[in-house]
């Protein structure tokens, strides 16, 4: 343990002196609170460069004056209680802080203090919360992860160096190629994979490498909001498109020819919010309209994993044949947020650039989880957790469509409810979302308006029900309390 304390050799008080009052205002002044451990009278010695006989007739001072006390086999600590006439004397005066002029941040930093929609605190707990995107953690196979994990805790050592590959752990590049091929019909090498720190981290190598100020950028109206607030923060020029039951409008982008668009960002497999996914013909439409125009389209394949009756469609990437698409996808959604770990599928001429901003920004994610990643996918546990989770969610899905039918009946239009974790639900009400919000959470349940993800004017009553964490008897519990506060209006 080191203590911050300066002496001075060429002070008229003597070492011993000095050392006593500076750990006595250190006492009185709570920079070393009561109950604290102190070092050794050897240890702080060695880490000040003075005898042990100055520390230890200073310890003897403190220690009689009941500053200090000696705990045998345990060491030396500050006391508990402090004698009346310490607890009563005149507080150590600070020596207060210089002034400096304003500070003046970029106007990157400008934004993100401005912004209303970066979020600075703690969202408040609530027994039953709809908030998106949350997987159901009570069914993770934890055990099999933390055997996975011993496995290279007890006989390895390479997780704890710098890593090597640019790109990221080549095996599990290798493992994330292997299973996009499979079930994603993404055509890619290892190569062409770079791990990321998330999808956040993906969009902000994309637009820091493409975007300058004013240039343009179309995306999904409704769309994902973080997508939106990382576009924004490089000036970037927004373009709204808007979604149908189809997905992405892609014939609005042709109406904007004047416009000259550098990206677009979609979410085709299925679209967030609304949950539409793009059809095979608009694919292609955009794809031909990015290969014509020379932009690039940025495909966001979040929870591509969990769809419901439905034959999967192709990602994006996997139809494209001009190296149009910047794949991303990430393992948030299928396993657990804190895991970290997405990827960015990139044209081979893409990848240099890619790999050294990359490795400017963070150098790379830890090499412990990344291994373990490995074996979780190539043992086959991906897949089979997927599948079990599908048809769980399922079963959700299926019981709050269900609850909001038995409750709201007409009163609530359900979108999107093919695929995915989550569902968006008009609600016809003549409350505001504001009072909708605060009804709800006097009941102990948390909502959330889809309002922020929109970038044009809208109505209001839009909300975004994710039923990933929530049993089903929760859901159908809470929607039947949702119904019960919004009756007296209807």
């Amino acid at each position: 343990m080191d203590f911050a304390i300066t002496l001075d050799s060429n002070s008229s008080l003597s070492l011993h002196q000095q050392l006593y009052e500076q750990l006595r205002q250190a006492i009185l002044g709570g920079r070393l609170l009561p109950g604290k451990r102190i070092p050794s009278t050897r240890q702080l010695a060695k880490s000040l460069g003075i005898s042990r006989t100055t520390v230890t007739q200073t310890y003897d001072q403190l220690l009689s004056e009941g500053y200090i006390e000696t705990v045998v086999g345990s060491g030396t600590f500050v006391c508990t209680q402090l004698p009346d006439d310490l607890l009563h004397s005149t507080p150590i005066p600070s020596t207060g802080k210089m002034t400096r002029p304003p500070v003046k941040l970029s106007k990157y930093g400008e934004y993100l203090i401005n912004t209303e929609n970066v979020p600075r605190v703690a969202e408040p707990e609530m027994p039953i919360n709809f908030r998106y995107g949350q997987p159901a953690f009570e069914q993770f196979p934890i055990n099999l992860w933390r055997k996975l994990l011993s496995r290279y805790c007890c006989s390895h050592l390479q997780w704890l160096d710098y890593s090597t590959d640019i790109l990221g752990y080549k095996p599990l590049r290798e493992a994330i190629s292997r299973y996009l091929s499979r079930s994603r019909a993404v055509n890619c090498e290892p190569e062409q994979v770079l791990i990321v720190n998330g999808t956040q981290q993906a969009l902000d190598l994309i637009v820091r490498l493409f975007i300058e100020p004013d240039d343009v950028i179309a995306l999904e109206d409704p769309g994902y909001l973080s997508a939106r607030l990382i576009f924004q923060t490089q000036a970037a020029k927004l373009l709204a498109i808007a979604v149908d039951e189809s997905g992405l409008v892609v014939k609005d982008l042709a109406h904007h020819s004047s416009e000259q668009v550098r990206l677009v960002y979609v979410t085709p497999s299925h679209q967030f919010p609304t949950g539409a996914i793009l059809s095979l013909s608009r694919r292609l439409e955009l794809l031909t309209w990015a290969q014509k125009t020379g932009a690039f389209i940025i495909e966001d394949d979040y929870d591509s994993e969990y769809r419901y009756g439905e034959r999967p469609i192709p990602a994006l990437q996997g139809l494209d044949r001009s190296d149009s698409v910047l794949y991303i996808g990430t393992f948030s959604k299928v396993l657990f947020p804190s895991l970290r770990i997405g990827y960015l599928v990139l044209p081979k001429n893409l990848v240099s650039a890619f790999a050294h901003a990359k490795w400017l920004s963070d150098r790379h994610l830890p090499i412990l989880e990344q291994q373990v990643l490995t074996d979780f996918i190539e043992e086959g546990h991906l897949e089979r957790h997927i599948r079990k989770m599908r048809a769980i969610y399922d079963r959700r899905r299926q019981a709050l469509v269900r609850a909001l039918n038995v409750h709201f009946g007409e009163k609530a239009t359900i979108l999107g409810e093919k695929a995915g974790i989550h569902v968006m639900v008009r609600l016809h009400t003549p409350f505001r979302d504001e009072e909708i919000i605060q009804r709800a959470a006097l009941h102990g349940i948390g909502m959330m308006s889809a309002a922020p993800h929109y970038l044009r004017p809208h109505s209001q009553g839009e909300f975004i029900f994710g039923y990933g964490e929530l049993t089903e008897q929760q859901l159908v519990e809470s929607i039947s309390k949702i119904a019960q506060i919004l009756k007296s209006k209807y």
